[in-house]
């Protein structure tokens, strides 16, 4: 791994840095930083206002989806230029989260599939923040197993009619558009006869309803769609070949997740460089500093696997499973480190409010959105699976279903 900027990469930085430091919204800075997984948010702003504005500005001087075609609203930018931005922008990228899908997924998949002029007419908007976009796969009854989704689209002239459910949509409720993927064929296999479109979120028939998180956030959406009109112009690849369209929608979320969980270590380790125990300063407690020790280790790993990805985009490689490690481990640690930062915060631990806990309830924020993070975009189990398969070789697990219409697996248990 070659850790240095080469002498192009060098100056891509010195001139994303002075841009960021005479543009950002400085104003929301220190919000920012403190804020934590499970609650990024402004004190007196409306996030998603401030959000739009601050990528409405990137995208007017060239900053927005700098890895997109100039044509499509981004910069011909390199994958490594991607990266430094990223690590320059800061806690200013905090408020690039209510765009992560659209951006890192759905405008992909846009790009590979849709027809030339609907990539021009949608991308652009996409890229500067005034279209959000949403991903419809997850349903009730498939759980993690995508091809499982019951979602009818049925054929009728030159429209398809939509019915079904889909269930843990992220940002539904404030989305413009989504990518969405049915099934068309029930007669054959479950990874065959799905077909993808993508569709306006305000259509008639469509039906909204926020989930409520235990942490109070409304971040997930169920998503009811009765007799909803698609034309099939707004089909995206070929039908019954919505396998192999969602495919790339799934790398590319496993890019954009996997690289960019938080693990929490840096806010537990300034917790407790400040944090008085009965015997005195917690980072002088041996207990406190070998749990630290331990996590400080992963974090390393985290990073340098990180590093590795970066190098090989540096290279004009393509990254390996980097990326599905770090959405593993990373996913339990932030579990785990949280509910450490509050079982040294004893009985005032049980305070989640951000004026009455301790460090504003950053750790309680953590410990209640930490399940979501090892669900969304993949499973812990469906990671190791990945890992197990893809990387060392290992045998797959036995899937009683793959060669069985779909309309033949059976749905209920045996009597």
């Amino acid at each position: 791994m070659n850790f240095d900027d080469t002498p192009q990469e060098a100056a891509f930085r010195a001139e994303a840095k002075a841009w960021i430091a005479a543009n950002a919204p400085k104003q929301y800075e220190e919000d920012l930083r403190k804020s934590s997984l499970g609650r990024t948010g402004l004190k007196d702003a409306d996030i998603l206002q401030v959000a739009k504005a601050w990528q409405r500005k990137k995208a007017d001087a060239g900053w927005a989806c700098l890895h997109w075609p100039r044509e499509y609203g981004g910069r011909g930018a390199t994958p490594i230029e991607r990266v430094i931005w990223q690590q320059e922008e800061g806690a200013f990228g905090k408020l690039s989260g209510m765009f992560i899908i659209g951006h890192g997924m759905c405008g992909p998949t846009m790009m590979a599939f849709a027809a030339e002029d609907q990539k021009r007419k949608y991308l652009p908007p996409l890229a500067s923040g005034e279209n959000i976009w949403c991903q419809l796969f997850s349903e009730p009854a498939g759980g993690s197993d995508v091809a499982g989704l019951r979602t009818r689209a049925e054929r009728k002239g030159d429209d398809w009619v939509i019915n079904g459910q889909k269930i843990w949509t992220s940002g539904a409720h404030y989305s413009d558009f989504g990518i969405l993927l049915t099934r068309t064929d029930p007669n054959v296999t479950k990874h065959k006869g799905l077909t993808m479109f993508f569709l306006d979120m305000r259509s008639p028939g469509v039906e909204i309803k926020p989930i409520r998180q235990a942490n109070g956030h409304t971040d997930f959406n169920e998503v009811y769609f009765t007799d909803v009109k698609i034309p099939d112009a707004q089909r995206l690849g070929a039908v019954n070949d919505g396998w192999n369209v969602s495919l790339t929608t799934l790398m590319n979320e496993r890019m954009s997740i996997g690289a960019g969980v938080s693990t929490g270590f840096p806010e537990l380790f300034e917790f407790c460089s400040n944090l008085m125990l009965e015997d005195g300063l917690a980072l002088d407690n041996s207990a406190v500093r070998s749990k630290l020790a331990h996590w400080a280790v992963r974090a390393s790993g985290l990073k340098y696997t990180s590093m590795r990805a970066i190098s090989a985009l540096s290279k004009g490689e393509r990254p390996g499973p980097e990326n599905s490690i770090g959405k593993l481990v990373a996913g339990s640690m932030i579990q785990d480190v949280a509910a450490y930062a509050l079982d040294l915060q004893g009985a005032s631990g049980v305070l989640s409010g951000p004026e009455d806990a301790e460090v504003a309830g950053k750790f309680q924020a953590m410990l209640l959105r930490a399940p979501g993070t090892r669900v969304e975009g993949g499973t812990d189990e469906i990671m190791r699976n990945i890992i197990a398969e893809r990387v060392l070789g290992l045998p797959g697990d036995v899937r009683v279903d793959k060669d069985v219409p779909f309309n033949k697996i059976p749905t209920r248990g045996r009597n």
